[in-house]
């Protein structure tokens, strides 16, 4: 069957006040899943914490780079305290009890959150990331990285937002018959087995030579998954498919990611880009 089980989730932190939202996402699928959590704290390195441009003596470098040094340590301790209070507070354990509980792990990584996702991330069944924040444009390699240089699904959570039990009990699926939308629902699979409902979100237009949305209610029949249909249509794809998922009261969305090439300083082409940029629901992606 080739079933994407999801057994472990790496969630990248930084000290950016998303820690809560993403641990929470991940917690309730590792609950549901009996999955581990492995929270990787990305270190900002001493040099790059230095101010550019500017031109120190020996002594003055070695006092900043100490100094640099020290405030990563007591981020990291703080950090530590918050992640451990809220692991517990969202039911995960930190040592694995018999019994398969959701469990949660501390680890820490020096570098660029874009390229410890890529390290981190090649051997996990999901990325948690936050939603990115465009203005301050925060976030947009790691998601970028997630998708295309780990290649996994990515759980991207909008805002300061905290599921509650009903995350991810109906979804809400994207569907053009495109090679991404189709990476997206087999990536999905593991999840939408636990959903109350499931919803095929479509305007209808799909990609030439690509499985109809017949082919996917039966795909997903087999596989012993009862899918209805619901139809959008507007000027925007982006701005219905998220209205239309909204409406129907979906917890998830499950998309896929485009890219027009992978050497664009875009994060993604058009509509994907949009999806993301204007959610209020956690959307699973993959490419």
């Amino acid at each position: 069957e080739g079933l994407v089980m999801i057994k472990s989730i790496l969630v990248p932190v930084r000290g950016d006040g998303m820690v809560a939202t993403v641990l929470g996402h991940a917690a309730e699928l590792a609950k549901k899943h009996n999955a581990k959590v492995d929270v990787v704290h990305c270190r900002a390195q001493a040099h790059d914490l230095m101010p550019p441009g500017l031109s120190l003596n020996d002594f003055a470098r070695k006092v900043m780079m100490e100094q640099a040094a020290e405030l990563a340590n007591r981020q990291e301790d703080h950090l530590r305290g918050i992640l451990r209070r809220l692991s517990r507070d969202f039911g995960l354990t930190d040592k694995p009890i018999s019994g398969g509980f959701a469990t949660c792990t501390f680890s820490e990584k020096e570098g660029r959150m874009a390229d410890v996702v890529k390290q981190a991330g090649r051997l996990a069944d999901l990325i948690v990331l936050p939603k990115p924040q465009r203005e301050r444009n925060l976030g947009q390699s790691s998601l970028k990285s997630a998708l295309y240089g780990a290649g996994r699904p990515v759980l991207v959570c909008p805002g300061q937002l905290l599921p509650d039990e009903t995350f991810a009990e109906h979804v809400a699926i994207g569907w053009n018959g495109s090679l991404p939308a189709s990476r997206a629902v087999a990536s999905s699979l593991d999840i939408v087995r636990y959903a109350k409902r499931v919803s095929i979100v479509t305007d209808g237009k799909l990609q030439p030579h690509g499985p109809t949305v017949e082919e996917l209610i039966n795909y997903y029949a087999t596989r012993g998954i009862n899918a209805e249909v619901v139809k959008f249509s507007g000027q925007e794809p982006s701005k219905a498919l998220l209205a239309t998922s909204k409406d129907i009261k979906a917890s998830l969305l499950v998309i896929g990611a485009y890219s027009h090439s992978h050497e664009t300083e875009m994060l993604f082409g058009g509509n994907t880009g949009r999806i993301v940029d204007n959610t209020e629901m956690p959307i699973l992606m993959a490419h």
